[in-house]
């Protein structure tokens, strides 16, 4: 027997209808890269949605095309965020941080239609342009004051909104039509694309804030220093109209002293971001000797908050939080929110309980396997690899089989290569993670392919990247290499052999040569072994007490 009940698709523009009309005081605050800071509500956001849907659909673009963005958090790009899904095409965000070859790449296996750029990356993407798809259309995200010299041909943001009706009829869209690309960078090989629904986007914008309940508080301020090409900002432009929070925009400018100057001037409560973000910022307040005007709540994600920053915020009384997610996750998948049960405990004790990843989201299941693949008991003691599955977790990759096959087990779990434990109540212990990637900033650097890159140099013939510790970046990728013959070539020099494939802040900071790598039982290298061996290894820049 089936309930009697109506089904309404899940549509992400409902979300942005619902702001306008419920909480008509609420709206985004933007750090502009004109230099200005700019206001509007959620029902002018909405209408200027409506223009650019008008706008979009004059350029051709229809339901199922991708419209790729290279922004930073702006309004400009929020309202591509809810006109390019609310039509029915698909919002491909894009990293600008990535290498020339891995945006090359990811504009084209997205089979993007339309590239619309914040004015002051137009340098990046004048070196694209001779290598970027034919008929592709430029939009610049500022008005005909601000439009760069250099773009001809390029549509104007603003004039292309002037002319167009502040209403759209949106479309009754299925819930599980495509609305959003995202690729992750981080393992072997090119980046792979998720593909978000209307549906998960919608479900995880209700469950993000069911759980991480000392975030949201309707009428009050929320920043999101993550940025919007990473994993929609983790669902903030999502969930903040949802529950009636003001989006607080940093623009391009994440130094300390520039979010301390706007978080005090706006009264931001909440700001979401990684570990490195967090540490100018502290460094700031220690310079002020005070937090920012109405400060309470700081979400981490992207890699773990040092125990050390965890004390220093909570002293000044800022409530601290660890997220863990993947870009296959929509992103988040755990919160950080502490049972009641350590309103009185000890200090050391609350502090303690933060330094986890935090307990799962409803809607999300955790399962953890031996090298066997037997499920282990959520015991809080047994560890095992990471298997995730729910309505916000991909099913595969954008049109790519091959890294679908493998990511997935044969019940449809999504394998995240964590190795971690779980315990009773759910909360997630990351223990290692897969070998071959290192964190850098909250950002993903494949190990893997660092290698090839250099092992395509003459004078290498065997080596492997390990991380290595760093008090700001959290990790850095140093290169320990075995020599072909007599040369043994300088860092710099094998940077400049790697440097066409990646991005500059990929490429390892340190070159270390040894006589032989060691290997395992089945001939792999053993980097466990290896980053024993360097347990006194400090890289360059952190000699001498430099920090």
């Amino acid at each position: 027997m089936q309930g009697q009940m109506m089904h309404r698709p899940l549509r992400i523009i409902d979300i942005l209808r619902h702001a306008a009309e419920a909480h008509p005081e609420a709206g985004i605050v933007s750090a502009r890269v004109e230099g200005d800071l700019h206001r509007q509500s959620y029902g002018e956001t909405l209408a200027r949605a409506a223009q650019l849907a008008h706008a979009l659909n004059g350029l051709g673009i229809r339901a199922g095309d991708r419209v790729g963005t290279l922004a930073w958090n702006g309004h400009r790009h929020v309202e591509l965020y809810y006109a390019v899904s609310g039509m029915g095409a698909v919002c491909h965000t894009i990293n600008p941080r990535l290498s020339r070859e891995q945006l090359l790449y990811i504009i084209a296996h997205a089979g993007d239609r339309v590239l619309c750029v914040d004015a002051d990356l137009m340098p990046l993407v004048e070196g694209l342009w001779p290598d970027l798809p034919e008929g592709l259309r430029l939009v610049i995200l500022t008005d005909r004051a601000h439009m760069p010299e250099t773009a001809p041909g390029a549509l104007c943001y603003e004039e292309m909104l002037a002319a167009q009706p502040g209403e759209f009829a949106w479309p009754d869209l299925p819930e599980d039509t495509a609305s959003g690309l995202c690729y992750t960078s981080g393992t072997t090989g090119h980046p792979k694309g998720a593909l978000y629904s209307h549906r998960s986007t919608v479900l995880h914008a209700l469950q993000v804030p069911i759980s991480q309940t000392s975030s949201f508080r309707a009428g009050a301020r929320i920043l999101p220093v993550v940025p919007m090409f990473h994993v929609n900002a983790w669902g903030l432009p999502y969930t903040a109209p949802l529950t009636g929070m003001t989006l607080v925009m940093p623009g391009p400018h994440l130094d300390g002293p520039s979010l301390f100057r706007l978080m005090d001037a706006e009264g931001v409560y909440s700001a979401w971001g990684v570990p490195t973000v967090w540490a100018g910022l502290l460094a700031e307040i220690e310079a002020q000797g005070r937090i920012p005007q109405g400060f309470g709540d700081i979400v981490v994600g992207g890699s773990a908050a040092p125990r050390v920053m965890i004390e220093a915020y909570e002293a000044r009384g800022v409530n601290v939080a660890q997220a863990w997610g993947m870009t296959e996750m929509s992103p988040i998948g755990t919160h950080g929110v502490l049972p009641p049960r350590y309103d009185d405990a000890p200090e050391a004790e609350r502090i303690a309980a933060k330094c986890c990843a935090g307990r799962r989201l409803f809607g999300l299941e955790f399962k953890i396997v031996d090298d066997e693949s037997r499920p282990q008991p959520h015991d809080g003691a047994a560890v095992g690899e990471l298997y995730v599955r729910g309505n916000t977790v991909i099913s595969g990759y954008f049109e790519n089989p091959e890294a679908t096959r493998a990511a997935m087990d044969a019940e449809g779990w999504f394998g995240t290569g964590d190795v971690a434990s779980v315990d009773p109540e759910g909360r997630l212990v990351i223990r290692d993670r897969a070998k071959d990637l290192v964190k850098s900033g909250g950002e993903w650097i494949s190990s893997i392919d660092l290698e090839n890159a250099a092992l395509s140099h003459p004078a290498i013939a065997a080596c492997a990247v390990v991380a290595m510790p760093h008090p700001k970046w959290d990790e850095r990728p140093v290169l320990v290499a075995v020599a072909a013959g007599a040369a043994r070539p300088t860092l710099e020099e094998v940077q400049a052999h790697m440097a066409p494939h990646f991005a500059r802040w990929q490429l390892p900071d340190d070159l270390v040569w040894v006589e032989a790598l060691p290997h395992t039982a089945t001939g792999k290298i053993s980097k466990l072994t290896l980053r024993q061996s360097m347990g006194d290894y400090v890289l360059p820049e952190l000699r001498g007490g430099a920090a």
